[in-house]
Order: C-alpha cells, then sequence, then structure tokens
C-alpha cells in the first residue's frame, strides 16, 4: 500500500506517522498540502510536484492552514478528486470541513443532543453585543483555529465593545460561547475507529488548558459517559479519527467544547504507552468508518 502524507512542513507528527506507516508495511510518500494540481478535461487527474496522487492508495491529511476562503474551497474540491480517483482520504473531505468551522461542528453537535455551551454565531456588532449582554462572561474564538490560539474570554462591557468594534472592522465572524468555569482543566479524549484509545487531563496556569498555550498533561481514565461523549461526537462529524474535548463545571455538569478532525497529539502521547500514530494508521487504513 502506498501511503501520501499531506502537511506544510517535517515536524514531529509527520515522524511519528512515517514510522507506523513503514512498521505496518507501508510504502510512505509526503507532499504540500498547497502543492496539489487539479487537472480536467485531457489529462484528467490530481497531482503534486512530489507525486501523482492517482498512484497512490491512502491520504492522510495532516493540516488545513489558514488562508483563502478560495484556498480553502480548492483543497477540499481536490480531496475529492483524489476520492473519485479511488483513493481512501482520512478523514474525509466532508469531515474535515465540519470540524475546521467551529460553528458547523458546534450545530452538528447540538442537533445531536450532545451537550455543548451555549453559542452565538452572528455577524453584526449589535448582535454580538447583545449576545455578551445575556451571557456576561464570555469566550470569543477564532471561527477557525486550533490550540487554542486566539481564545480571549471578557466579563467586561468596555473589552466586549472594543474586541468586537475591531472585529467588525476586519469583518470576522463572532463565535461567542458562555465561559464554563471548570478550574483551568480539561480533558482530551483521542478516538480512532469507534473507540477512544488514550485520554489526558489538562491543566493550565490560567483558563487555557491548551498543551500548546502551556497546559500540563497528566493520565485520565474517561468515564463511560465522558467515553460515549466522544465517539458519538466523532460518528456525527463523521470522523476516522479525531481529538475531543470535554470539560466539567463545578456542579458536575460536563458539556462538549470542541472536536478536532485533525488533533495532535505529542501532549498525549506523554501521558500514555499507546502508540497512538499507530492507532491512527490501523484505524484509518484497515479499520471501518465510524457510523452514526
Amino acid at each position: 500500500m502506498r501511503v501520501l502524507i499531506l502537511r506544510s512542513r517535517e515536524g514531529w507528527h509527520i515522524d511519528r506517522l512515517e514510522e507506523a506507516l513503514l512498521a505496518a508495511g507501508a510504502d510512505v510518500l509526503k507532499g504540500s498540502i498547497d502543492g496539489m494540481i487539479l487537472r480536467l478535461g485531457a489529462g484528467r487527474g490530481l497531482d503534486m510536484e512530489e507525486v501523482a496522487v492517482r498512484g497512490v492508495d491512502a491520504v492522510i491529511v495532516r493540516i488545513i492552514p489558514p488562508g483563502s476562503m478560495e484556498g480553502l474551497l480548492f483543497r477540499m474540491n481536490a480531496l475529492r478528486m483524489a476520492r473519485t480517483l479511488g483513493v481512501k482520504v482520512i478523514n474525509s473531505p466532508e469531515a474535515i470541513e465540519k470540524t475546521v468551522d467551529k460553528s458547523w461542528t458546534s450545530q452538528i453537535l447540538d442537533t445531536a443532543g450532545l451537550p455543548t455551551p451555549r453559542t452565538v454565531v452572528c455577524e453584526r456588532f449589535d448582535d454580538a453585543m447583545a449576545a455578551f449582554e445575556r451571557m456576561r462572561d464570555v469566550v470569543v474564538k477564532p471561527l477557525i483555529g486550533s490550540c487554542g490560539r486566539g481564545l480571549m474570554r471578557i466579563c467586561e462591557t468596555d473589552m466586549a465593545y472594543r474586541v468586537f468594534r475591531t472585529m467588525e472592522m476586519n469583518r470576522y465572524v463572532y463565535y461567542i460561547q458562555e465561559y464554563l468555569e471548570c478550574g483551568g482543566e480539561d480533558i482530551r479524549l483521542f478516538v480512532a475507529g469507534g473507540h477512544v484509545v488514550a485520554a489526558m487531563k489538562r491543566r493550565g496556569a490560567g483558563w487555557k488548558a491548551n498543551f500548546h498555550a502551556g497546559g500540563a498533561v497528566s493520565v485520565h481514565e474517561p468515564t463511560d459517559i465522558q467515553a460515549d461523549m466522544a465517539i458519538r461526537a466523532c460518528a456525527e462529524l463523521g470522523l476516522d479519527y479525531g481529538g475531543v474535548d470535554i470539560l466539567t463545571t463545578g456542579d458536575g455538569q460536563e458539556y462538549l467544547i470542541e472536536v478536532n478532525g485533525i488533533p495532535g497529539w505529542k501532549g498525549l502521547q506523554k501521558t500514555t504507552s499507546v502508540d497512538i500514530a499507530e492507532r491512527i494508521v490501523s484505524a484509518a487504513l484497515y479499520g471501518q468508518k465510524i457510523e452514526t
């Protein structure tokens, strides 16, 4: 089997995936996510400077970097073309689309009856201010982003006014979520092939617990309820594998706060002896697709 890893640069995650694929007997190819060339008409196909995609059996998408709307649409269409050519794409372009857009992720989880924080997504300044006035303590997140970058907690009217006016000038979409007090802790569960393969607790010095934001990590044994929430979330989003974040409030209520369709696992790997890259390869290439 020939497997292409789509990435933007080399790094720890690419190395781990390459090792796991080689151990599974696969031939490993690597290409740049922004190097795809879609050809239609005569010579129809999908190529890259490094490799012709038609010649591979599977593609593992390791990143969808920030860029223009045109760039995002093209990359998703190119991945669909790869699938048309008989190449398995992991995660699927549809699943990536659902998880790269936080508002779509939240909508799917909420419609499925999974517990999510109160959330408002809007485009107008007045609507954003009204949402803040109702909730009073909120977290504003980039619609597209990960690793806790760009998150801001707002609990003062003047701060909301300044932040929302700045967002208005730059034509950002407002993604506003109720702040839930959790003592600076949350839980990351890693799901592959319909099973939770590892989990960790993250604790930050402030209100953000993300590993990339400096959060400390430790082993966590998920409860049946937490595992069920994570597995259901990935199933609803159509993910072969995914990272699911859950927080618990002081009164014991648990909420899904994010699902990542291209999750990192460097922090998580520090807490477990399970080879997470191997589980991704096993579940994604040889396992059954998760069904809702």
